[in-house]
């Protein structure tokens, strides 16, 4: 097997160019948000917390993820062909997944940094210290190093036919199974496991955390501190929603119908249109970050047209 054909979105010549101006759109859209997430944390000294020291690890593995499903379906689309090398195909599983399964254990490691600040707020920094923080990202890239690893390393040992017709948009695990004239028993074993135990420990870790936040908000006697301890949760909760609405969506549109193509729209929600919103949900709604971009953007045109910084009403600057 040396090549596999994406059929894409739309067999439609007339749809391409529509095609690949949104996902073009899409895509830009993804690197520039999440890159500005990454430099108002990293440039503001405020959010040198672990709260935001985890948003900018997901920002750079949503980047990560776009970057590899994206860029060659935008190349296909320019140049107007569907192949995919062999070694392509399987590196790009092998990154999907890894990026993906990254996206879920690190809003999971969110979900508990916010039952500590919220359940026990006087023990936050003794318990989220560097150390912990970097051995949670440690465990996040080992996992998900070993999940992708795995389910590439049995899927090597599948046969194809000589010519591959894959009805999507990207070499997705799930559709490479079924289109293998070998065995598959133990490749379906392996990639619902995974789902199992890796997609659904990290959910009921996440319940779980909710579940002991919620019962700290209701004992907040003032109405005005249950709705700012309930207010730092809010944007990482709409991220875990987004993220397992549309996960979701894939595997169940794929179990449901034998057609792709419900495959296909649901996997573009999960690949790229949540990674490009997750920026806007964590910005819109955060005061700290809308300060620090505000911060960065004003300090680099200061320094442009070389002014000088401004002064306060005493005189003296700032």
């Amino acid at each position: 097997m040396s090549e596999f054909l994406l059929l894409g979105l739309s067999q439609e010549l007339e749809v391409q160019p529509l095609i690949y101006v949104i996902f073009l759109s899409m895509y830009l859209t993804t690197i520039l948000g999440n890159l500005l997430i990454i430099l108002a944390a990293s440039s503001d000294s405020r959010l040198h917390t672990p709260m935001y020291f985890f948003l900018c690890n997901l920002s750079l593995v949503d980047i990560c993820f776009t970057s590899t499903i994206v860029p060659k379906m935008l190349q296909n689309i320019l140049l107007q062909r569907k192949d995919i090398s062999y070694e392509g195909c399987i590196a790009q599983i092998f990154f999907s997944n890894l990026f993906g399964s990254l996206d879920d254990f690190l809003l999971t490691v969110m979900a508990y940094d916010r039952f500590v600040a919220i359940c026990h707020p006087l023990h936050y920094t003794v318990i989220m210290n560097p150390r912990l923080c970097g051995l949670l990202l440690l465990g996040c890239w080992l996992l998900g190093i070993l999940n992708s690893s795995m389910e590439v390393s049995v899927s090597l040992r599948l046969s194809f036919c000589p010519k591959v017709e894959i009805p999507h948009f990207f070499c997705e695990l799930n559709q490479l199974i079924k289109l293998a004239c070998s065995d598959t028993f133990l490749n379906n074993l392996v990639m619902y496991c995974a789902i199992i135990l890796l997609g659904g420990g990290p959910l009921l870790g996440i319940i779980y955390s909710y579940s002991k936040i919620i019962s700290s908000i209701r004992g907040v006697a003032s109405t005005q501190g249950r709705y700012k301890a309930f207010s730092t949760c809010a944007s990482h909760l709409s991220m875990v929603s987004l993220f397992y609405v549309t996960s979701m969506g894939v595997y169940l549109s794929s179990a449901v119908s034998e057609r792709a193509y419900p495959s296909a729209v649901a996997s573009v929600l999960y690949t790229v249109v949540t990674s490009m919103l997750n920026p806007f949900i964590y910005s819109l709604r955060n005061k700290d970050i809308k300060r620090a971009l505000k911060t960065f953007f004003c300090a680099g045109n200061r320094k442009m047209v070389n002014c000088p910084p401004p002064k306060n009403f005493l005189g003296s600057k700032l």
